[in-house]
């Protein structure tokens, strides 16, 4: 399932409490120090380095693919305590399915990003359905467009990538974080470098939150404990280590449906409601550890290696009152995908427990410079070895009655395991290329190949529908950019991408159990980017085009052999994607803006060809303004604008829901006083409680609303020595 958690309170307040005196006294028992800084945001411009980009240290102003990079401070303020934030931050990304209580969805582009495919965890795969923390992350890096170059197999949106802070100068960070509803989050954040030469570092991280959602019956816990070190053997060899432990339980929140064939207005929905408010539901948790463990090997003064591992163990209890169709009796008519026009649905329970995930992953790598005659390169080569691996038990998914939208009506449980789940196991081994070529003062080529072999098996709990398949295949990347100037750069980028499918190993279909050819998305982008240069801002505009065959069910599926699942049509976005960053004395604006032109083609049914896919905004604007206020030193004022255009509901583009915008506001201060510098934010988000459906996915097959949150406010303290 796709949405499966419930309702039960548990409040650990004063575990929260002795957190937070802990944080506070081991920040003020630190000394004084030196604080990190972490830039708000760079998205263009000079910025730095990104791993999702795959060119080792070339800096994003000069790569020519489009990529962003959020970092800790800007994810803190905007209130991101998972990636499903990002949705807030960058126009090329919006909400896929996001609620309280469940792990994030991301669509990049207009495609989902797949949870299992589509991140990366300082450079290496991890398995992303389970709840992320961020609180020992240092930047989000995200990736837009065909993610061949980066990835074996992957969704063609994009790539998110989560960099885990490591050992720096000394920082004794502590922070409190207050919202309306009476959540709680504390954060601590040491870090200190000792030894001769200061060759050892080590950093620690640690979060305790009390989550206080505006949906009822939503509130939960979550935890978070980690450790990251390093130590600098010799002059050329440099060991790093990290683990990191964290839990969520919560329950979630179901989303909103059709009433029959009518959108229901966004005002007269009541946001706060959680239809998972059942006597007998229960919280979701997700926990999970990950441990990682690097060496750095500088070969010459041109080369180095590196061997990067890392490991991720993912334990979930997956459990939900779960709105899905209607019987309407008095019509004697089945709503499949939607609710029923006076608000009724059936309820199911959903519990799947003891879920078990795990994913191994090796990337030995060499890289450095060379010439080639009067040509310089920048190589990377190096192979990636991933072995996947997910159990699970039997699942309950059985109908407890009659819901109503309203969230009025209660059921009874009906706990009894009696459907059986499917375990995976997964193994590719990718063999990959890079190149930076210097071809002469303005022009450079860049080249990315690689190669996947990929081996999946599957076979639900009971031993029945197993799938065994083997598939290899070369994503290959290719790009030319050109220096118009000192700051500019144009350049045109060429890439693949691929994704796999199978038909179930189920009676209906015809070719049951057999995978389809590899789906092989393409990407054409055109873009220029401007870095900073006095009061002049930095900005880039990129051109794309993405093309992705679409697997799908032909047949009526209603009987034995009367289906058939195969590669039909493809969708296409076409899209333009702009971004600034401007500083001006005390003004800042930074801001980007899409729009997107997607469609489906080449569809046996003719029909079918030009409808728009559901759920993807026709165009999106997310910009933040800010203006330093003398009031307070170092203190300033922002208005942030968050606009999405209207959207499909349905596949055949009979509903439409209407754009929205949301505005937020925030003022901060600093201060200090006896040599600790202290940092104060006060915020509110959706400022005018502005009301409409921000996410309307269809999930399994059924249409889901999830609304705006209504106006919040977050106040939060930080003291840093």
């Amino acid at each position: 399932m796709a949405h499966r958690s419930p309702t039960s309170r548990f409040r650990s307040r004063s575990t929260l409490l002795r957190a937070c005196t802990t944080a506070g006294a081991a920040v003020l028992a630190a000394g004084t120090a030196h604080a990190q800084a972490v830039e708000r945001i760079t998205i263009t411009g000079r910025t730095p380095a990104a791993a999702v980009a795959g060119f080792g240290g070339q800096p994003l102003a000069e790569t020519p693919l489009q990529a962003s990079i959020f970092g800790a401070d800007q994810l803190a303020d905007a209130g991101a305590a998972s990636v499903a934030g990002l949705a807030r931050l960058d126009a090329a990304v919006s909400d896929a399915y996001n609620t309280e209580g469940y792990w994030s969805f991301l669509a990049v582009r207009g495609f989902v990003l797949d949870n299992r495919a589509n991140y990366r965890r300082d450079g290496l795969p991890i398995n992303a359905e389970t709840a992320i923390g961020l609180a020992n992350k240092e930047r989000v890096e995200l990736l837009q467009g065909a993610s061949g170059i980066q990835a074996g197999v992957s969704s063609p949106g994009g790539l998110a990538n989560l960099v885990v802070k490591r050992p720096s100068a000394r920082v004794r960070d502590a922070r409190i974080e207050l919202s309306s509803g009476g959540g709680i989050v504390a954060q601590t954040d040491l870090s200190e470098r000792f030894g001769e030469s200061a060759r050892y570092g080590l950093r620690i991280n640690a979060e305790a939150a009390e989550l206080r959602p505006a949906a009822r019956a939503a509130d939960g816990t979550r935890r978070l404990a980690a450790a990251a070190g390093d130590v600098q053997l010799t002059a050329d060899t440099r060991i790093e280590a990290e683990v990191e432990w964290s839990r969520q339980r919560q329950p979630s929140v179901p989303g909103f449906s059709l009433r029959g064939d009518l959108l229901p207005p966004a005002s007269a929905i009541d946001p706060r409601i959680n239809l998972n408010n059942q006597p007998w539901s229960l919280p979701s948790d997700f926990e999970g550890t990950t441990a990682s463990l690097r060496w750095r090997q500088r070969l010459s003064d041109a080369w180095q290696f590196s061997a990067h591992g890392a490991t991720q163990r993912l334990k979930s209890d997956d459990r939900i009152a779960f709105p899905y169709g209607c019987y309407d009796a008095a019509a004697d008519l089945y709503w499949a995908d939607r609710y029923c026009p006076d608000g009724h649905f059936d309820l199911y329970d959903f519990r799947s427990e003891g879920e078990r995930r795990r994913v191994d992953a090796l990337d030995l790598q060499a890289a450095g410079r060379a010439r080639t005659g009067s040509l310089t390169h920048d190589l990377a080569a190096g192979v990636l070895i991933v072995r996947g691996r997910d159990r699970f038990g039997r699942q309950a998914f059985n109908y407890a009655g009659s819901g109503r939208d309203d969230g009025s009506l209660v059921t009874d449980a009906a706990p009894d395991l009696t459907d059986e789940n499917t375990n995976r196991d997964e193994r590719s081994t990718e063999w990959y290329l890079r190149d930076v070529v210097e071809i002469g003062p303005a022009w450079s080529l860049w080249a990315g190949l690689r190669h996947t072999r990929l081996d999946r098996e599957s076979v639900r709990t009971d031993g029945s529908r197993p799938i065994d398949y083997r598939q290899s295949f070369t994503t290959p990347w290719l790009a030319l950019a050109h220096k118009l100037d000192a700051g500019t750069m144009v350049y045109a980028s060429w890439g693949r991408g691929v994704e796999t499918d199978v038909a179930p190993n189920r009676s209906r279909y015809t070719n049951a159990g057999q995978p389809l050819p590899a789906l092989e998305s393409e990407q054409v982008e055109f873009g220029v980017k401007r870095e900073a240069a006095g009061d002049a801002p930095a900005w880039s505009l990129a051109a794309f085009s993405i093309e992705r065959p679409l697997a799908v069910d032909l047949g009526s599926c209603d009987e034995d052999a009367s289906c058939t699942r195969a590669i039909d049509g493809q969708a296409r976005h076409r899209g333009i994607e702009a971004r600034i960053a401007w500083r001006a004395g005390a003004w800042a604006i930074d801001g980007s803006a899409m729009a997107l032109d997607a469609e489906r083609r080449g569809s046996r049914d003719p029909a079918a060809n030009g409808l728009t896919p559901t759920n993807v905004p026709e165009h999106a604007v997310k910009a933040r303004v800010a203006r330093e206020l003398d009031t307070w030193r170092g203190g300033s004022g922002e208005l942030t604008l968050v606009h999405e255009g209207p959207r499909m509901v349905l596949a055949d583009n009979s509903l439409r829901a209407p754009s929205w915008t949301r505005l937020d506001a925030a003022v901060s201060g600093r201060w200090e006083a006896a040599g600790v510098r202290w940092r104060w934010r006060v915020g509110i988000d959706n400022l005018l409680d502005a009301r409409a459906w921000r996410d309307t996915p269809t999930q399994f097959g059924h249409v889901y609303l999830f609304p705006l949150a209504p106006r919040s406010v977050r106040a939060s303290l930080q003291a840093s020595l």
